[in-house]
């Protein structure tokens, strides 16, 4: 097997694992579960509420009958779902006026149900940005200052939603405390622990007895399902014990290092989401993006190791990949080109870097968001790299 035969087999990986956390088919067998389907089966009137970058795919999969419905996405987000269901954009991945203005609908939309009917509130990674409402006192801008100046000390997202959490009117459960109706919240995680309060900063989650939670899909079980796909490809997978973290340079040489004890045929699946501390000025990319070029620093030209690193929402920080290959040529052919890659991690300039050597991989939105994947494969047979 080559490295483009590889890359393929990859790519097969990164798809099941998306089809594994298809936000429409987890949200339709959650409602099936017999509590949920009893606690809207009993409401005077229903909301269906959707915010998050899964957004539109969790809202087709609310077949509830008659129902209210507000659906937020992204600015840029295709959404073809119109019909008995307001739309609004708004700013991701950092907020703006309309998210501002995203948060207060919501709120109002809230407040329109009483204590006799269910919300069912579908939420996934992204919300954050998109309902903004500084608590009173508090600008936009300083919020942003504020959420700016941890991420650019590297904050992990847990650290990120928490000071978020602090500073919102809507998040840490108050858009859920806005009204008296009994909510049914269901989670698409993209968060370490896979707390549902944490997912969004958690804008519905109030704490309530009578209140349900269900988090329906999560990076994990895109990883159990691009296993089985391994297998029926004929590789034995390895499932990493734990998460993808930490810088994400040194995220992608640790996974080559861990993959280096792969046998032919074996492929290293991990899921997380690391870091990247930008400075003030920097190039376009992305941690997944860093992730693959880490790792093409640390593939040894013996090993055959093929790695692909990329998010599953479909694209990375400022590029409009998900992320990108790595493998022993990768380096050989950059040199060539008379690209640097030292230099363009330093830079946080890892875009340009991958689109011309033609080794990102470029999906589009894939309508969910469970964090990031990284695959490492030892194809059975490799041949000697390019000289």
């Amino acid at each position: 097997m080559n490295e483009e035969s590889a890359r393929r087999f990859l790519t097969s990986l990164y798809r099941a694992a998306l089809r594994g956390v298809d936000p429409r088919e987890r949200v339709g067998r959650a409602l099936d579960e017999p509590d949920v389907a009893r606690a809207l089966r009993g409401a005077r009137a229903v909301g269906v509420f959707a915010v998050g970058k899964a957004a539109e795919a969790m809202m087709r999969g609310a077949r509830v009958g008659p129902a209210r419905r507000l659906l937020i996405l992204p600015h840029g987000f295709p959404c073809t779902i119109r019909r008995r269901v307001e739309v609004l954009f708004a700013s991701h991945p950092e907020p703006d006026r309309s998210s501002v203005q995203a948060a207060r609908r919501a709120l109002a939309f809230f407040g329109t149900f009483g204590s006799d009917d269910v919300i069912l509130c579908l939420v996934s990674g992204g919300s954050s940005s998109l309902l903004a409402l500084p608590r009173k006192g508090l600008t936009l801008e300083k919020k942003r200052r504020a959420v700016d100046r941890l991420i650019a000390r590297g904050a992990s997202i847990l650290e990120i939603n928490r000071l978020r959490t602090r500073l919102s009117a809507v998040k840490g459960g108050d858009l859920g405390r806005s009204t008296g109706a009994r909510l049914v919240t269901l989670v698409l995680s993209d968060v370490p622990g896979d707390r549902a309060s944490v997912v969004g900063s958690g804008p519905t989650i109030r704490g309530r007895a009578g209140d349900l939670v269900r988090v329906v899909g999560s990076n994990r079980a895109g990883l159990s399902a691009a296993a089985a796909e391994a297998r029926r490809l004929g590789w034995v997978p390895r499932l990493a014990r734990d998460r993808l973290r930490g810088e994400a340079r040194e995220a992608g040489a640790n996974l080559v290092r861990r993959a280096g004890r792969l046998e032919p045929g074996e492929t290293l699946l991990c899921g997380g989401e690391t870091i990247v501390a930008l400075p003030r000025r920097h190039g376009r990319g992305g941690r997944n993006l860093e992730v693959a070029l880490g790792a093409a620093l640390e593939i040894d030209a013996a090993s055959g190791l093929v790695v692909l690193a990329a998010g599953s929402d479909g694209r990375d920080g400022g590029s409009d990949a998900a992320g990108a290959f790595a493998d022993r040529t990768t380096l050989v052919r950059a040199r060539r080109l008379g690209l640097d890659a030292v230099r363009a991690l330093r830079r946080h300039d890892t875009d340009d870097f991958f689109l011309r050597l033609g080794d990102r991989l470029v999906t589009g939105p894939t309508g969910t968001n469970v964090a990031d994947w990284a695959f490492a494969a030892r194809p059975r047979r490799a041949r000697r790299p390019p000289v």
